[in-house]
């Protein structure tokens, strides 16, 4: 079970990385604007409030990534933590999509770091 923790552990941590270029670098591209459905004004206009959000999910990964190198657990289980509630968060505020995309890995990955 320990290597399946680290796994999801690392499957979250690496999809907030790429949460984090998608918001800080490709807001405004075209890979961005599809993803988010955004146009070109709005991306231009939200560019900047995407790229904090950008770094808060950085954060996120480099705390994942500290209790993974740290073998410390209650990093985990804290980083863990706040993803889920960011992720229901966003399924609240934004599409329900954010819950299956963010809130469920590190959910799942909280159960099987007890198990």
């Amino acid at each position: 079970m320990d290597l399946l923790a680290t796994l999801l552990i690392v499957l979250v941590a690496a999809s907030h990385l790429y949460f984090l270029v998608l918001e800080m670098f490709l807001w405004d591209k075209p890979l961005g604007r599809k993803t988010f459905g955004l146009s070109a004004e709005d991306a231009a206009t939200t560019k900047v409030l995407a790229a904090n959000q950008g770094l808060y999910n950085g954060f996120l990964a480099a705390g994942l990534v500290w209790g993974l190198l740290a073998g410390n657990i209650e990093v985990k289980v804290f980083f863990l933590a706040c993803v889920i509630v960011a992720g229901l968060y966003g399924g609240f505020s934004v599409n329900r999509r954010i819950w299956f995309v963010q809130a469920l890995p590190a959910a799942i990955g909280l159960i099987v770091l007890h198990l």
